[in-house]
């Protein structure tokens, strides 16, 4: 990844809105959101909503796609996975086991079963 698409990602990430709706993205996974249940599930006004898009989008971190009336937008894992590896490709002077759990997808707790 070159210095200036990093620099756009970052940006677009910069703004607390964009970043909440790049996690909820992120955790929706590769079916996405559409861009109405992304407003709803983040309180934000649709015109709102479609300028944060808009942004992460020319960012390159999300794609859309229709299905049927609606827009689905999808993080795209493989411009975050750059811009992770743009961060960390220096790390750790020459130590690479220092970054590797850093990058590693953290895996979901079990949850508790609950007392009946």
């Amino acid at each position: 990844m070159e210095t200036d698409a990093a620099l756009r990602g970052l940006s677009a990430l910069a703004q607390e809105g964009r970043l909440a709706v790049f996690r909820l993205l992120v955790k929706a996974g590769p079916d996405g959101m559409a861009a109405g249940d992304i407003a709803r599930r983040t309180k934000t006004a649709a015109n709102t909503m479609s300028a944060q898009l808009l942004v992460l989008a020319n960012a390159g971190l999300v794609r859309a796609r229709r299905d049927g009336r609606s827009i689905i937008y999808v993080a795209d894992f493989g411009r975050m996975g750059a811009l992770l590896e743009f961060l960390t490709k220096d790390c750790c002077g020459g130590r690479p086991e220092i970054c590797a759990p850093m990058l590693a997808c953290p895996a979901k707790k079990p949850r508790k079963a609950r007392a009946a």
